[in-house]
């Protein structure tokens, strides 16, 4: 085997905010491969824009499903998982004779659809991991103050959790960082209601890029886009 698998993250959204390394990585790509959903240009490909080399091979991995059914179902876990097998097993025969560059937004190894990659290729491919700024940090930076502050415990959530388990997880933390939201945006507005947060959260949308926007969460409707992150601030100990 010659080649290597080399995940790169890409950031937030705004391409001046990918590393000196990533940005020299996708320039010098010559296989490229990234996720998106069907008929979608991909948020990950959209972002790097312009940077590819001349002649660079594109490999668009295009989900199966995404919100279609409920992720609970079982369907769901079967349809994914036999998705990740046969990319999986493309990109490691890919990789036995050239370099493969995969673009992730975010940082690959921060719920990124990277690690489930990851997973299977481990042992069976050299591969190259190089982080990225998170979206959420790009978010909190976006309301122009500090998610924490001396003490203060920040909890990261899903809001696909249950109502009850938001409620609580949010009423026992200090700061708090929401991260898919989609059709949970209603939902998650009660939960914070109920841990008494909902006063002093922010909803952050396509942070860093040119559409975004930055609302406080009892002003947003219960339909946002995908990249939204819901934000709370800390108010710790400070000198």
């Amino acid at each position: 085997m010659t080649g290597q698998i080399i995940c790169v993250g890409l950031g937030p959204g705004d391409p001046e905010l990918m590393s000196r390394r990533a940005y020299r990585l996708v320039g010098e790509a010559r296989h490229v491969a990234f996720f998106r959903k069907k008929g979608r240009p991909g948020q990950a490909r959209q972002i790097v824009e312009g940077m590819l080399s001349e002649g660079a091979v594109e490999y668009p991995m295009e989900y199966p499903v995404t919100i279609e059914i409920p992720f609970t179902d079982p369907e769901y876990n079967r349809l994914l998982g036999a998705f990740y097998d046969d990319w999986a097993t493309r990109l490691a025969d890919l990789a036995r004779t050239q370099d493969v560059t995969v673009l992730c937004e975010g940082d690959p190894f921060f719920y990124g659809s990277f690690m489930h990659l990851y997973t299977r290729l481990k042992g069976r491919v050299p591969l190259q991991i190089v982080p990225g700024i998170t979206g959420m940090s790009g978010c909190w930076t976006a309301t122009g103050q500090p998610i924490t502050w001396g003490d203060d415990v920040l909890t990261v959530l899903m809001a696909t959790l249950p109502e009850a388990e938001l409620a609580a997880r949010a009423a026992a933390t200090d700061a708090l960082a929401v991260m898919k939201i989609g059709r949970n945006l209603a939902k998650l507005k009660r939960a914070l209601a109920t841990a008494g947060r909902l006063e002093d959260a922010w909803i952050v949308s396509h942070a860093t890029m040119s559409e975004q926007s930055v609302t406080r969460l009892v002003d947003a409707g219960d339909c946002m886009p995908y990249f939204s992150i819901v934000v709370v601030h800390g108010q710790g100990r400070r000198p």
